[in-house]
C-alpha cells in the first residue's frame, strides 16, 4: 500500500446510501461530531432499496405509518400525504430520507454516483499484528476519475439487498426475450407494460414475486409465477391484520410475551427470560404449547386468505410451518387482491423447475412449455458486496462467504451441539429439500453463511483488535428500522473502542453459536443458511445489543406494558444521547 497514491484521507467512510448507511452515519457524527466523513454510493439517488432508480409503480412498505422511520425523526402524515394504517409509498420513503438528510445537515458528507471498484486493508501505520492501527483504502470511480481515499474506519451498509442473485439456466443465451433480476424491474417497466397481450413469466416464490406478479397483472398482462418444486414453497403473505383481534403482524413479532415462544439461543440471555424459555423450550410440556402457538398463528393466516377455497389459490399455500420462516414473511400491501387474480387466471402458479429455456420459450420439469415475452427473475441476493476486498485472502478474515470457513470446523460442530442440546425442537427439521437455484453441493462456498460477531464485526485476531471495520444492515428482518438504529449505536461504540469486547474465543464461540443457531432455526423456511435471518427473534437481539452498551432493552413504563405492548421505533428513541450520556458519566468516575 506504500506506493498507491492517496488522494483523500479521512476518519470514517461509510459504503451505501440506504438506511442502514444514512443512520450510521449520522450517528457517527453525532458522537463525532468534528469528524471527516463520506458517504458512497454508486447510485445517482438515496435511499438504496429506496433510490428513486428502483422504485418500481406500486412499491410500498410492508410497514404501515409509524412503523418505517427513525426515532429521531417522525414520519408526519400530513406532510408526506400518508394516511393511518396505509403503507408507505416507495416514493414517500425517499422523500422521508432526504428530508432526514437535510435536518440534520448529512447532505454535505453524501457522495453519490461513486462506485467504489476495491476495498484495501493498510497496515502501513502498524507496528504489529495487534496494535489496531490498520486503516483501509477504497478506490472511488466515478464518470471522470478514480480517487483513493484512506480512512481509519469504515462502515459497510451495502445491505443484503445490493447484489442481485441471477441464476444460470439452461438454454439461457437461446432465450432471446428480456431475462432480468427483479432489482431491474423499473427499468424494464415500459417496455413490459406497452402491450397488453404479453405473456410474462416470473421465477421465485418470495415477496418480491408477489410484488412482480402483482404489478404486472393489474397492468393488464398475463403472468405466470413458477415455485420451484426443489425449493422451499411460496412465502408465508399474510393480511397486514392478523387474530380475531386484527392486531397489525408488523407489530405482533415485536410483542415481548410472543417472542419468548420463539426458540432463539440468545434469547433468555439477553432479554432476561431465561425462566420461561427454559420452560418453553427445555420441557416437552413447554415444546407441546410452543407447537400450538405456531399452528394457531400459521392457521390463522391460512384461514383469512381462503386457500383452499379455490385449486390455484391452494398452490400458494406455505409448505412449511410459520414457526421455521423469517424475513419470508409478506404482507399484502396492494391496492387490490392478487389472490382473486390468481383466482381469475390473470397470475397462473406452476409448482415447477425450469427444465431449460429456448426462444421466447420456457421449459418446465412437469412436461409444460410455457410461451414467455419476458423473465424477471425474484431470486434473492448475495450476501457478499459486489466489492474487491484486499489483500486476497482478507474476505475469509472478515468473515465474508468464501470457499474457506473462518471458523474451526470443531467450534461449528460444538456450536451445533449446544444449540440443538438447549432447543430440542430444531432437531425435528421440515422435511424439504430447499435446494440452491444452482444445486451446488453444501460444501460450496454459496452455503458458508456469513460469520460475523453480533452479526457486525469479523472475529478474526488482527481485525477485531484494529476496530476499523463494521458492517450493518447484514442481518434479514422484518423489525428493519428498529435493529439499524441499535446496530448504528453498537457500530460506533465499536469503532470508537468505547465498547468492551470478550476474548477472542470467546467472540467466535458467540458467533460460532449465533450463525449456527440461524441455520439451524431459519435454514429450510428461510436464509438462514447464508445469513442472518430472524422475525420473532428482534427484541431480544436488540436487548443484547443494549446490554453491550450498557443500556437496558426494558424501555416501557411497566411490566404489563413490558410484556403485552409491542416494541416501536419510538421506543428507542433517545438511545444516543443516553450512551453519550452513559460515557461522560463513566469518564467522572475514572
Amino acid at each position: 500500500m506504500e506506493n498507491q497514491k492517496i488522494d483523500e484521507e479521512l476518519d470514517l467512510v461509510v459504503v451505501g446510501g440506504g438506511i442502514g448507511g444514512i443512520c450510521a452515519l449520522k450517528t457517527y457524527l453525532t458522537v463525532n461530531p468534528s469528524s471527516s466523513a463520506a458517504l458512497l454510493d454508486n447510485r445517482v439517488s438515496l435511499g438504496g432499496v429506496w433510490a428513486r432508480e428502483r422504485l418500481y409503480t406500486g412499491i410500498k412498505t410492508n410497514n404501515v405509518l409509524g412503523g418505517y422511520e427513525f426515532s429521531d425523526f417522525a414520519m408526519d402524515g400530513k406532510k408526506f400525504n400518508v394516511g393511518y394504517d396505509q403503507h408507505i409509498p416507495g416514493e414517500v420513503v425517499h422523500e422521508y430520507l432526504e428530508a432526514y438528510c437535510e435536518k440534520f445537515g448529512l447532505g454535505e458528507y453524501i457522495r453519490l454516483g461513486q462506485m467504489v471498484e476495491s476495498i484495501a486493508r493498510d497496515d502501513s501505520n502498524s507496528s504489529g499484528d495487534n496494535d489496531g492501527n490498520s486503516s483501509w483504502v477504497v478506490q472511488v470511480k466515478n464518470d471522470k476519475t478514480t480517487t483513493n481515499i484512506r480512512t481509519k474506519k469504515l462502515i459497510m451498509a451495502t445491505g443484503l439487498t445490493s447484489q442481485p442473485y441471477m441464476p444460470k439456466i439452461n438454454g439461457q443465451e437461446s432465450f432471446q426475450r428480456p431475462l432480468f433480476h427483479f432489482v431491474d424491474l423499473k427499468a424494464h417497466q415500459p417496455e413490459l407494460l406497452n402491450d397488453e397481450n404479453q405473456r410474462i413469466t416470473v421465477f421465485g416464490s418470495a415477496k418480491s414475486a408477489f410484488d412482480a406478479a402483482y404489478l404486472l397483472a393489474d397492468s393488464g398482462l398475463s403472468v405466470d409465477m413458477i415455485i420451484r418444486a426443489s425449493g422451499h414453497g411460496p412465502a408465508h403473505m399474510a393480511p397486514p391484520r392478523v387474530t380475531p383481534l386484527k392486531k397489525l403482524i408488523e407489530r405482533l413479532v415485536n410483542v415481548r410475551l410472543l417472542t419468548w415462544f420463539s426458540p432463539c439461543i440468545w434469547g433468555g440471555e439477553a432479554d432476561g427470560y431465561s425462566l420461561i424459555r427454559r420452560a418453553l423450550h427445555g420441557t416437552w410440556l413447554g415444546r407441546k404449547i410452543v407447537d400450538g402457538f405456531w399452528w394457531i398463528l400459521g392457521n390463522d393466516m391460512k384461514t383469512l386468505n381462503s386457500y383452499d377455497a379455490h385449486p390455484e389459490t391452494a398452490k400458494l399455500k406455505p409448505w412449511v410451518s410459520t414457526m421455521w420462516i423469517a424475513s419470508g414473511l409478506g404482507i399484502f400491501n396492494y391496492d387490490g387482491d392478487v389472490l382473486d387474480m390468481v383466482r381469475r387466471g390473470k397470475i397462473k402458479v406452476h409448482i415447477a423447475d425450469i427444465d431449460f429455456l429456448s426462444e421466447g420459450q420456457v421449459h418446465l420439469s412437469n412436461g409444460q412449455n410455457l410461451p414467455s415475452d419476458a423473465m424477471v427473475c425474484c431470486t434473492g441476493w448475495d450476501a457478499r458486496p459486489n466489492i474487491k476486498f484486499l489483500p486476497d485472502g482478507v474476505e475469509t478474515q472478515l468473515g465474508l462467504p468464501t470457499s474457506l470457513d473462518s471458523l474451526p470446523q470443531e467450534t461449528l460442530q460444538n456450536a451445533d451441539a449446544h444449540v440443538l442440546n438447549q432447543l430440542p425442537r430444531l432437531k425435528d427439521q421440515p422435511k424439504n429439500s430447499n435446494q440452491q437455484l444452482d444445486l451446488k453441493s453444501e460444501g460450496s462456498s454459496s452455503y458458508r453463511p456469513l460469520r460475523l460477531y453480533r452479526f457486525m464485526v469479523p472475529c478474526s485476531p488482527h481485525l477485531a483488535s484494529s476496530r476499523s471495520i463494521v458492517f450493518v444492515g447484514m442481518a434479514m428482518t422484518v423489525s428493519t428500522m428498529m435493529i439499524t438504529q441499535a446496530q448504528a449505536l453498537w457500530a460506533v461504540a465499536y469503532l470508537n473502542d468505547t465498547l468492551d469486547l470478550p476474548t477472542q474465543t470467546d467472540m467466535q464461540w458467540a458467533t460460532a453459536l449465533h450463525t449456527q443457531f440461524c441455520k439451524l432455526r431459519y435454514g429450510v423456511g428461510a436464509n438462514g443458511k447464508r445469513v442472518p435471518d430472524f422475525v420473532f427473534d428482534a427484541v431480544p437481539y436488540i436487548d443484547m445489543l443494549l446490554n453491550d452498551l450498557g443500556l437496558s432493552g426494558k424501555r416501557k413504563e411497566s411490566r404489563l406494558k413490558e410484556w403485552f405492548e409491542p416494541y416501536v421505533v419510538g421506543d428507542y428513541k433517545g438511545i444516543v444521547e443516553e450512551y453519550l450520556q452513559k460515557m461522560k458519566a463513566d469518564k467522572k468516575h475514572v
